[in-house]
């Protein structure tokens, strides 16, 4: 995850790190990619159940729950767990977490043992009625997913009116107070669909949006062919670096985010040293504490049938199932080797990952992507767009 508007408009500067001790439990969420701890924020796919037949759906949602689902007493019990742990963020996922009748009482119940609890849904399915009882749990946020206008979102939503319902949802959560934001999956169908979502939460005001990189998971495995180019990657990150200027300059600011391409981050720092090298040097620091991709260590997933992987595009690798050993066990006490592995990724990276200058603060990208590229989770990351120029230790 890169901050594009935390450090190429300097709303986070290195001391507002450093003050808190960097520390999970210590740090506000804006700042929880820079913890020095990393303790783990964790994806839990509450159910596999979804209204929606997304086409790049990492989870293979289907219409109806997966086998085994964790219960409600099954899922307080990992809640304690979590808690315990020093879990800072829950994230309730699916499928489609609304679908999931006991969700408000997960949440409320992890809200209860003093953790951040966040949902990423369609927003389909918010009402009225459903935003007022997310606000009365104390939900910290709400990510609706869009990937682009009407056509286009619907389009990949499988469902026509979806972009119409999830407007809906968006509006709901704003008129009870919660806040929401946007995520968005950038592919070759609907990157020119970019300038216009930065309009929509321009005029909706809504306060926050993540552009997520392809990862080849799931249905997403079938669109590889659908990702962008390495030049369209860099045209598409500098178009939402130039629109977030835009709106800082204009005195609208808004929290833009890049996901699950870390390339992202030294990019963005050559740009700025080209820029404003002042900042550019800040950045550096920034970016270090962040370290990159943390699959396996400051992010972990929770599948609705318990099993535990490195992140919620692993789903081919278990590294334990909670109802035998708790999560804490299994993330602490790894029986997995590849958990271990990842836990040190740095060491294991090959081809152009492994003697990259950039290593130390992209973490060596997403170990899915080369996985489901050459069939090596060690072998260098397709989706990094940066030159070998750039990457050189001799720049």
């Amino acid at each position: 995850m890169i901050g594009i508007s935390k450090l190429y408009c300097a709303t986070v500067e290195p001391s507002d790190a450093l003050r808190y001790g960097r520390h999970s439990n210590q740090l506000p969420s804006h700042l929880l990619q820079f913890s020095k701890d990393k303790k783990p924020v964790v994806v839990w796919n509450i159910t596999r159940a979804c209204n929606l037949k997304c086409a790049h759906c990492y989870a293979h949602a289907t219409s109806g729950a997966g086998n085994r689902e964790l219960d409600t007493s099954e899922g307080r019990k990992l809640i304690d767990d979590l808690a315990d742990f020093g879990v800072p963020v829950l994230l309730l996922s699916g499928g489609e977490p609304l679908v999931r009748k006991d969700l408000p009482e997960l949440a409320s119940y992890a809200v209860e043992k003093g953790m951040r609890a966040v949902i990423s849904t369609n927003g389909t399915l918010i009402n009225q009625q459903t935003a007022k009882t997310l606000k009365s749990i104390g939900l910290s946020y709400v990510g609706i997913s869009l990937d682009g206008m009407q056509s286009v979102n619907d389009h990949f939503r499988g469902m026509q009116g979806a972009f119409s319902k999830a407007m809906e949802g968006i509006r709901n959560c704003q008129d009870v107070g919660i806040k929401v934001g946007l995520r968005f999956t950038i592919n070759k169908r609907n990157v020119t669909e970019i300038p216009k979502i930065f309009d929509l939460i321009e005029e909706m005001e809504i306060p926050r949006i993540c552009f997520y990189h392809l990862v080849y998971a799931g249905r997403g495995s079938k669109l590889i062919e659908e990702d962008l180019t390495h030049e369209q990657s860099r045209q598409a990150v500098d178009l939402i670096i130039d629109r977030t200027q835009k709106l800082h300059s204009a005195g609208k600011s808004k929290e833009v985010l890049t996901v699950d391409n870390h390339a992202d981050g030294p990019y963005l720092y050559l740009r700025l040293l080209r820029e404003n090298p002042e900042r550019a040097a800040e950045v550096l620091e920034l970016l270090k504490m962040n370290e990159g991709n943390n699959s396996g260590r400051g992010i972990g997933c929770v599948s609705w049938d318990g099993h535990v992987y490195a992140d919620q595009f692993w789903r081919h690798h278990s590294f334990g199932n909670i109802r035998q050993r708790p999560f804490s066990q299994i993330w602490t006490e790894p029986e997995d080797p590849l958990l271990l592995q990842l836990k040190e990724k740095k060491k294991f990276v090959q081809g152009r990952c492994a003697t990259c200058r950039w290593l130390d603060i992209c973490g060596g990208n997403f170990r899915v992507r080369a996985e489901a590229l050459t069939g090596n989770v060690w072998a260098e990351d397709p989706a990094c767009y940066l030159s070998d120029e750039e990457i050189s230790q001799t720049l």
